[in-house]
C-alpha cells in the first residue's frame, strides 16, 4: 500500500504592509496520516483460512436401524474421529483405533497414512450393524473401466480401495477387484418395491424394470437397456417431468434426447404414482446470456412469470395406475391460476444413508394428501384424493386477509386424524382434526411460534415439535424441542437452556442429539432422552485455533423498532482490536425477509459478511425488522404486506440511532448498509429513502424492480388484487413501489453488483436501477460478475474485496486501494505456479 497524506501545510511567511508596518503570520506545518482500513486483519479471516481453524461445530447422527444406536464423525484440530454411541448403554466409543487402522490401510494401499490423516469416504454400517465399510482413494493411476475415448485426458482415475471392518474383532479386510459404483442417477424415480423406475425422455414418461435400471446405473448409454413409453403427448414446457427449462441453447441440443427426472410420488404399495404436470407454454420467456462460456456466448431461455401477468402456469395433478399403464387427470380446480402441491411422506432418520430410498406420497394406498392455493395466497385448502374413484375432497380450509402459510400435515393412524399447522389465531400452532376435516381441538396455544412437526407418537398420542418464543427472558428466535399430548395437556420443554437448539430425534422417539449455542458461546452437543433427561455429553467444539487468532465473539443486543414498542433483536460485530476510545463507522448487513432475517442466533463459521467486514475498522450489525422473520407473530411477519419497498427501512435506521446513543464508539454520521438479493434491494432503497442518513451502500444481486421479479415471491409478500367482473371473469392487478422511482434522491456513494446469468433475480433489475441513476445524473459504481448466477459463485471473494474497498473509501476515508490494481489479499491465498 502506498503511503498517502490527507493534507500537509508548509511553513509560510506572509508579509504585507499596512500603515507602514509589516506583519508576519507563520502557519506551522501539520501532517496527519491518512485513515487506514485494516486490510491485513480482515484478510486473516477468509473462508479458505477459516476452514483450517474451525472444524466440526455439531454432531450429525446416523441412526442405525436395529437399535437406538448411532454413529457420527467429528473433526478437531487433531483430525477426525468416528464414534459409535449406545444411548441405552450410555456409552460412546471410537469405532476403531485410528493409528492401528491407518497402519493396516497403509500396508494394503502402499500409500502412507497416519492417525490424524485418515481420508475415509462413504462410511456405512452393514445390515447386521457389526461391520462397517468404507473407501480410500490412493495415488495409483488406473484406466477408467467405462471410458469412451481411451485417448481422452480424463480416461485415468485414482484407484479406490474398498474395505470391510469387523468392529468387535478390529479386523480390516480388503474387498478385491472393487469398482466404485456410480451414484444413483438423478433422473430415476424408484418404486418402493424397486420393481419400476420412472423417468422422462423427449418430454414424455418412460419406465424400465429393476434389471435394466442396474444396467443404466453402470452405463447410461448401454444399448441393451429396454425402456417403455407411458405417454406420447408431452412437449417442451408442457412435459411430464424435466424439460430442460433453464438449460442454455447448447445444453438443450445435447440433452433433449437424454433421460431427465420425472418427479413422481409413489403409493406405498408401488401400484400407483402421482405427478404434478405444469403447462407453462403461455408463460412468457426470459433470457440470460453467458458471455464467458467456452466458444460462442450461450443463450439460456426459461419461463418466468412476473407479477400481475395474465399468462400463468397451469398446474395439473395426474394419477397413474402403473399396472394398467393408464392415467387420469384429477379435478382439483377451485381458484383461477391456482397452484397445486402434493406432499411427500416424511422420511425416516434411519434411512438417511439409503441412497435409493423411494419418494412416497403423503397418505396410504387409497388416499393422497395435497394442497391447493389461490393466486393471491389468501385461500389455501388441504385436500385428499380417493385413489379408487379419483374424487377430490377439501378437508381443511385456511382463509386470511394477507397470505396464508401452509406446512405438511401430520397423519395419525393412517389419516383417521390430522395434525394441522395454522396461523389462524395470529400465531403458528397445531390443531387436531378428524379424518373428515372436523376440528377436534387446538393442541398448542399462546403467544409463541410453533415451527414444525418432528415426530408423532401415535400409541401414546404425543406430538414432538419445535417452537420458539415461548421461554421467558430468551431471544424469541431460540428454537427448542417440545412434547405435548394431542389434547393439549402435558406440554414439556425437552432441551432447556438460553441457547438456540437444533434437535435430531430418532424414529423411535426415545433419544435425540441436541446441538446448541449462541452467537457468543462455543457450540456443544449432548444426548437427551424424550423425558428431557441428559444421557451424556457428546462434544464441545474446539475453537482453540480460532481464538489464537484474536477472535472475539459478537454481542447480541435488543432495541426498539421505529414504533417504540416492538422489540427487535440483533448482533453487533466489532474489530478484534477494538478500542472503546475510538469512533467507528457502522455498517448494517441486511436481508429484510419476509422469509427470514439475516441475524444469526447460533455460532456460525461463516464470517464473511459480518466478522471479517468488521476487521477493516467498522462496527457491523445485523438486526431484525417488522415484516421480517416468520418465526414471530403473524402481525410481525406480514407487517410489510402492501409496502414491500419501504417496510423495514425505518427499523434499520432506528436501530443505528439507538445503538449510537447507547455506545459512544459508534459514529452515526458514517453509516453504511449492504446486502444480497433482498438485502441488495433493501440497501439501495435505504440510500434513496433516507439519503441523509445512509452514506454508502453496496447492493448485490438486488431485486430493485419487483415488477420484474418472480410472481410467486412478489405477489405473495406484497399482495396482488383479485378482481372479479360482473360476468364472473377473474383478473389480477399488481402495483408496487420500486427503487428506480427514487433514483433522484441519491446523495451518498452506491455500488451495484450483479451476476450476468442470474436466472433468479434477473440482471435487468440492476440495469434498470443503473439506468434510472444515470438519467437522474447521479455518480455511482456498477460491477457485473461475468458468468455468475445469483450467489456470484467463484467470484464471491472478488465481490467481497470490491465491497470492502467501497466502504473503506467512503466511510473510513482510505483511498489507498485506488492505487493498487491487484487485489493483493486474494493473491496471497493463491499458489503462484507461473
Amino acid at each position: 500500500m502506498k503511503k498517502i497524506y490527507s493534507f500537509f501545510l508548509l511553513t509560510l511567511i506572509i508579509g504585507f504592509e499596512a500603515n507602514s508596518q509589516t506583519k508576519t503570520v507563520t502557519v506551522t506545518e501539520a501532517i496527519t496520516a491518512a485513515p487506514k482500513a485494516n486490510y491485513q486483519l480482515a484478510s486473516r479471516f477468509s473462508p479458505a483460512k477459516l476452514k483450517k481453524i474451525v472444524y466440526s461445530t455439531a454432531v450429525d447422527p446416523h441412526w442405525l436401524k436395529l437399535s437406538n444406536k448411532f454413529w457420527y464423525e467429528y473433526e478437531t484440530p487433531n483430525g477426525k474421529e468416528w464414534y459409535l454411541v449406545d444411548p441405552v448403554g450410555r456409552s460412546k466409543k471410537k469405532i476403531f483405533d485410528n493409528a492401528k487402522l491407518a497402519a493396516d490401510i497403509t500396508t494394503t494401499v502402499r500409500d502412507p497414512f497416519d492417525a490424524q490423516h485418515l481420508p475415509l469416504e462413504n462410511l456405512k454400517f452393514s445390515a447386521n450393524e457389526k461391520q462397517i465399510s468404507f473407501e480410500v482413494r490412493s495415488t495409483i493411476d488406473e484406466l477408467k473401466k467405462d471410458r469412451k475415448d481411451k485417448k481422452a485426458a480424463d480416461s485415468m482415475q485414482k484407484k479406490i480401495f474398498y474395505f470391510n471392518y469387523d468392529i468387535a474383532a478390529a479386523k480390516l479386510t480388503e474387498v478385491p477387484n472393487y469398482a466404485k459404483p456410480k451414484a444413483k442417477p438423478s433422473w430415476g424415480s424408484v418404486a418402493p418395491d424397486s420393481s419400476a423406475i420412472i423417468f422422462t425422455r423427449k418430454y414424455n414418461l418412460y419406465w424400465m424394470d429393476k434389471e435394466n435400471y442396474k444396467k443404466a446405473v453402470k452405463n447410461e448409454d448401454d444399448s441393451t437397456i429396454v425402456e417403455h413409453q407411458l405417454t406420447k403427448d408431452g412437449v417442451k414446457f408442457y412435459s411430464y417431468g424435466g424439460d430442460g427449462d433453464g438449460e442454455n441453447n447448447e445444453e438443450i441440443e445435447k440433452n433433449d434426447k437424454k433421460r431427465r427426472g420425472a418427479y413422481v410420488l409413489w403409493s406405498p404399495n408401488s401400484k400407483y404414482f402421482v405427478l404434478d404436470r405444469t403447462d407453462s407454454r403461455k408463460v412468457k420467456d426470459l433470457w440470460v446470456i453467458n458471455n464467458v462460456a467456452p466458444g460462442r456466448p450461450t443463450l439460456e431461455t426459461y419461463k418466468y412469470q412476473m407479477p400481475g401477468e395474465a399468462e400463468a402456469p397451469r398446474d395439473e395433478m395426474l394419477l397413474f395406475d402403473f399396472a394398467a399403464k393408464s392415467y387420469k387427470k384429477l379435478n382439483t380446480a377451485a381458484f383461477k391460476d391456482q397452484s397445486v402441491s402434493v406432499w411427500r411422506a416424511p422420511s425416516l432418520n434411519k434411512d438417511r444413508d439409503n441412497e435409493f430410498r423411494p419418494s412416497i406420497w403423503l397418505g396410504n394406498n387409497s388416499k393422497i394428501y395435497f394442497s391447493r392455493s389461490s393466486r393471491d395466497l389468501k385461500r389455501v385448502d388441504v385436500c385428499t384424493v380417493d385413489i379408487n374413484t379419483g374424487s377430490v375432497k377439501s378437508l381443511i380450509d385456511e382463509r386470511f386477509n394477507t397470505y396464508v402459510e401452509i406446512n405438511r400435515p401430520g397423519l395419525v393412524n393412517d389419516g383417521k386424524e390430522i395434525i394441522h399447522w395454522s396461523e389462524r389465531d395470529g400465531w403458528a400452532h397445531f390443531y387436531l382434526f378428524d379424518g373428515n376435516g372436523k376440528l377436534k381441538n387446538q393442541i398448542t396455544k399462546g403467544s409463541f411460534h410453533c415451527e414444525s412437526i418432528v415426530n408423532i407418537d401415535e400409541k401414546n398420542r404425543v406430538l414432538y415439535f419445535t417452537a420458539n418464543g415461548r421461554e421467558a427472558k430468551e431471544n424469541p428466535y431460540y428454537l427448542h424441542l417440545y412434547r405435548i399430548r394431542f389434547d393439549g395437556t402435558g406440554m414439556k420443554l425437552l432441551n432447556p437452556g438460553d441457547f438456540d437448539h437444533a434437535a435430531n430425534l430418532n424414529d423411535e422417539n426415545r433419544f435425540f442429539v441436541n446441538n446448541f449455542s449462541r452467537v457468543n458461546t462455543v457450540p456443544k452437543s449432548v444426548l437427551i432422552d424424550t423425558y428431557g433427561r441428559k444421557v451424556m455429553d457428546l462434544e464441545t467444539t474446539d475453537l482453540s485455533l480460532l481464538m489464537a487468532t484474536g477472535y472475539k465473539f459478537p454481542e447480541p443486543f435488543k432495541v426498539k423498532a421505529d414504533d417504540g414498542i416492538t422489540d427487535i433483536f440483533g448482533v453487533m460485530y466489532k474489530p478484534f482490536n477494538f478500542d472503546a476510545a475510538k469512533k467507528y463507522p457502522i455498517i448494517e448487513y441486511v436481508y429484510p425477509g419476509p422469509q427470514t432475517e439475516a441475524v444469526n442466533t447460533a455460532f456460525s463459521r461463516s464470517m464473511d459478511r459480518t466478522d471479517r467486514l468488521a476487521q477493516f475498522g467498522y462496527i457491523v450489525i445485523t438486526v431484525g425488522n417488522r415484516g421480517g422473520n416468520p418465526a414471530r407473530s403473524k402481525w410481525y411477519h406480514t407487517y410489510g404486506y402492501g409496502n414491500l419497498r419501504d417496510y423495514g427501512l425505518a427499523d434499520k435506521k432506528a436501530a443505528v440511532e439507538q445503538l449510537a446513543d447507547r455506545y459512544p464508539f459508534i459514529d452515526a454520521e458514517k453509516v453504511g448498509i449492504t446486502g444480497h438479493s433482498g438485502g441488495g434491494f433493501m440497501s439501495t432503497a435505504a440510500m434513496l429513502v433516507y439519503p441523509d442518513f445512509f452514506k454508502a451502500a453496496v447492493s448485490n444481486a438486488g431485486n430493485h424492480d419487483n415488477s420484474i421479479y418472480n410472481r410467486w415471491w412478489s405477489e405473495k409478500h406484497h399482495g396482488v388484487k383479485e378482481i372479479v367482473s360482473a360476468k364472473g371473469d377473474t383478473t389480477f392487478k399488481y402495483s408496487i413501489d420500486k427503487n428506480p422511482d427514487l433514483a433522484k434522491n441519491l446523495k451518498g456513494h452506491l455500488l451495484l453488483m450483479a451476476g450476468d446469468v442470474d436466472n433468479n433475480v434477473h440482471p435487468a433489475n440492476t440495469i434498470r436501477m443503473a439506468n434510472a441513476l444515470m438519467r437522474a445524473g447521479k455518480r455511482f459504481e456498477f460491477v457485473i460478475m461475468p458468468g455468475q448466477r445469483h450467489a456470484f459463485g467463484d467470484l464471491t471473494e472478488y465481490g467481497f474485496w470490491k465491497l470492502a474497498d467501497h466502504f473503506n473509501k467512503y466511510l473510513i476515508g482510505d483511498f489507498s486501494s485506488a492505487n493498487d490494481v491487484d487485489l493483493v489479499e486474494m493473491d496471497r491465498e493463491i499458489e503462484q505456479k507461473k
